[in-house]
Formats: C-alpha cells, structure tokens, sequence
C-alpha cells in the first residue's frame, strides 16, 4: 500500500504527497500532469516521486566502511547486487504539518547494521504561482558522525508527445560512466562531442540516458535548471539550489507498458556509490543539520 495521502493546491496548480517514502504521487498544472504519476493503491512504481536518504542511487553490493566500522544494508535491487536509494523509501513517513498549500513529512533512520546513527529527515512540498518548492531537511539525532546522501526521484513530463520528441536542456559538462552491467560508476567524460551533451537544447530522440552529470552551469543566483519541452508549446522545468552538486538524468527505459513514460530528473548532493568513494559525500555530525530544495514548474 501507498499509505495515506495529501492533498495541496494552490491557483493553477495541485498536488498528492505519500505517506510512502514522502513522494510526490501527483503534480498538475490546469489538469496537466507535470510528473509521471501511480495509483494511490499498491508499491510505488520506479521510485517515482520517493525520497531517497541517506544516499541516492546505487550503493555497490549493499556494503561500505566508516569510520572503521564496516557496515551492510539490504540489496534491494538484487539483480545488480546494489542497495538502492537509501532506507526511507518503502517506509510511511509521518504527518506534521498540513495547511491548503502546503504539507511536511517525516521519516527517521536508525542506527543498525545498514548506519551508523539515527537521523531525522522532514520534507516540506510548498505550492505558490512559482510552482511546488521543496526542501528536505536532516538532522543526525544519534552519537555517531555518518556519511549522508540525498535526491529526490520525480519524472517529468513535458506534454502529451512521446519522450523522443521532447527537447531537453541540461546545463551540465560532465558525466559520470557507468557499467553496463550494474551501472555503477566508471570514469568522469567532458560531455562536448557526446549524446549526452545538451546545453544547447536539443531533441532527445531514441538516446537512452541513466547517468549522474555535474560541473553543473548556473546562474548568477546559485540556481541551475533541467527544462524539458513538448513540441505542442507545453513544458515543464526543475530547479535546484547549490547543495546539489550531481544531477541524475534518465530516460525511463522500462519494460514494454512503462517505457519512457517519463524524463527522470533528480538533483543529487553526492554521486553513485558515494558511500565508497567518499566522493562529496556530506559527514553529519551529532546534532548537525542538513538541507537542499527544488522547484518544479510548468513552462508553455
């Protein structure tokens, strides 16, 4: 079950925020969708909308060492032997606070075998006439330091074309190769003379894409944006703070009846396999504090 729901709008827009894994089930813009939704009943599908914490992507074999302590979380991607988008998503988070607009979340990490400390994690989605902003908040509520991840997993959808017909803009110079076989990470690639290199935008075409990208362009005000746009004139953008140095970019290629359904978009605060690589991995102290947002809007 997707558990209990949460209703918020705003003006032209409307949202449904889970109690499962804290996702954005819905997000629409005068009755058109924004984000690939799922059923209010049954698991969530390709974790849309989830919040994953405390580390996105794929951690190699479930097992990693901190602080000379080793430590094993459950595979739950069993076919490519990873642990995949942290320990909250398959949890119900909790109520806060809930008003027309807005709504907050909470979900908590235990110290265990999988890490090393307790945490306390809360999201707040806000809808206004700029869209749905969204900021996740962290705190490390044990007595040890431990390492610390974050992305949210929303797919979006530009419009009523097919995916291959959508042009993509994507301000980042490099990616991060993967395997092909577990896609875990290999080396770094400047992203001029790619497929995957569109800062200008450009048709995505039948390019398959399930990569982490970084050295990110912004502007002047810290913000970079992912925009994705329908040939119909319709869109749909994602912004994100300074606290996310990667984003990850998929093309959904899922099995026949699922298939690139959507463009998943998901800011990143760390790259795959973080916890082993050490790579901008964030080191929450006891008490310490951590907290990254996005906003999703409509473009036309």
């Amino acid at each position: 079950m997707s558990g209990t729901e949460h209703s918020i709008a705003f003006g032209p827009y409307s949202a449904i925020i889970t109690a499962r894994g804290g996702a954005l089930r819905e997000l629409q813009y005068l009755g058109r969708d924004l984000v690939v939704t799922f059923g209010p009943e049954g698991d969530i599908p390709d974790y849309r909308g989830v919040i994953c914490a405390p580390w996105p992507n794929r951690l190699a074999d479930g097992t990693y060492s901190y602080a000379g302590r080793s430590f094993r979380a459950d595979l739950n991607e069993p076919e490519r032997g990873t642990a995949l988008h942290g320990l909250l998503t398959g949890v119900d988070w909790e109520l806060r606070d809930h008003s027309a607009d807005a709504v907050t979340l909470a979900g908590s990490v235990e110290a265990s075998e999988a890490y090393p400390s307790g945490l306390e994690v809360s999201v707040t989605y806000r809808l206004s006439a700029d869209g749905l902003a969204a900021t996740v908040r962290t705190r490390n509520s044990g007595t040890e330091t431990a390492p610390y991840g974050l992305c949210p997993h929303p797919y979006l959808v530009a419009g009523s074309s097919p995916l291959d017909e959508w042009t993509l803009e994507l301000p980042a110079q490099e990616f991060l190769a993967v395997s092909a076989d577990r896609l875990l990470p290999g080396g770094m690639h400047e992203v001029g003379g790619h497929e995957f290199d569109f800062r200008v935008p450009r048709r995505l075409g039948s390019i398959r894409i399930d990569h982490a990208f970084t050295g990110i362009i912004r502007g002047e005000d810290g913000l970079a944006a992912v925009r994705v746009l329908d040939p119909a004139g319709t869109g749909v953008e994602l912004e994100w703070d300074g606290n996310w140095p990667w984003v990850q970019v998929h093309t959904a290629d899922k099995p026949t009846g699922r298939d690139r359904l959507g463009l998943a978009v998901e800011p990143m605060t760390c790259p795959p396999d973080a916890f082993n690589s050490g790579t901008d991995l964030v080191h929450l102290a006891p008490g310490e504090s951590h907290q990254a947002g996005w906003t999703i809007r409509a473009l036309s």
